[in-house]
């Protein structure tokens, strides 16, 4: 089976990227979000990026539009029932994850393979709440969604050879790199990076340095994009924080025990860039 048509779960940032990277490869995408709002702003931001690109002189005028017109914003599942493949990308929470694709299960037709864009949770638990185990399996696009590569591939006790060999033909059909991993804590990226990300914030919250230093030190004597302070207002302290507590849940290994200052910054509504404010200030710019 190939995959032309896919549902997306979750209009937020992972959610309209991940949407976006699926009109882009020349899938009708069926977008739903709990909230109608969220979608809106989610198709906004996909028109800003396309636009943008079209200025650039990536897509025509046609094209853009054409992308634009492949997208559908749903009421219900039943209204994307046929769809070939769904990515669920809503709140980094088993049960609320669960109930998402318990409720798909009921619905999507049955060749239809389930998949998950979670951080860190396990695959074979997340769909054991579903008939169709052979057809679940991790997607775990990486943020920024158009602009990262990587996209791992977890696959579940259950998940068959079939569903893996469609699921990375459609992963490199989005011009993005594949990379299978089995079904543990945090997979490969966040069972690796986490700790550095847990150190960057200890390190701040200690004064041995000021944010911008830190990620100048990362910036410049790595060579990263961004430093670890900036990823994690990019990424959502919020987010960052459920990750790093499954991953202690499950590995009980100080590496990602969750510093003080992060819980202090969640609980304040500091999320990061989605709220202006996280590790740094965004209100004024």
């Amino acid at each position: 089976m190939e995959i032309k048509s896919v549902l997306v779960v979750g209009a937020g940032q992972m959610g309209s990227g991940i949407a976006q990277v699926c009109v882009q490869g020349g899938c009708q995408v069926f977008f739903y979000d709990s909230n109608p709002d969220a979608m809106k702003k989610g198709v906004a931001i996909i028109d800003k990026f396309l636009t943008s690109s079209m200025n650039k002189g990536k897509y025509t005028p046609e094209q853009k539009q054409a992308m634009m017109d492949n997208i559908k914003l749903i009421a219900n599942y039943e209204e994307a029932k046929e769809a070939d493949l769904v990515i669920e990308a809503v709140v980094e929470n088993m049960a609320a994850k669960q109930q998402v694709h318990a409720e798909l299960d009921a619905v999507m037709k049955p060749e239809a393979i389930l998949s998950s864009c979670t951080s860190a949770l396990p695959i074979s638990e997340m769909g054991s709440v579903t008939k169709r185990q052979n057809k679940f399996i991790g997607i775990h696009f990486h943020n920024p969604v158009p602009v990262m590569k990587i996209v791992e591939l977890i696959r579940g006790l259950e998940t068959d050879d079939e569903t893996y060999q469609i699921s990375d033909k459609f992963v490199r059909k989005l011009n993005k790199t594949p990379v299978v991993v089995k079904d543990v804590p945090g997979f490969i990226t966040n069972r690796v990076k986490i700790p550095e990300l847990v150190e960057a914030i200890r390190a701040l919250s200690e004064g041995i340095a000021t944010a911008e230093d830190i990620d100048t030190a990362f910036r410049e004597g790595f060579n990263y994009p961004f430093g670890p302070l900036q990823l994690c207002d990019f990424i959502g302290l919020d987010t960052l924080l459920h990750i790093m507590d499954d991953l202690y849940a499950n590995y009980a290994d100080t590496r990602y025990f969750a510093p003080p200052l992060l819980r202090k910054k969640v609980a304040l509504g500091h999320l990061g860039r989605k709220t202006g404010r996280g590790i740094y200030d965004y209100s004024a710019k």
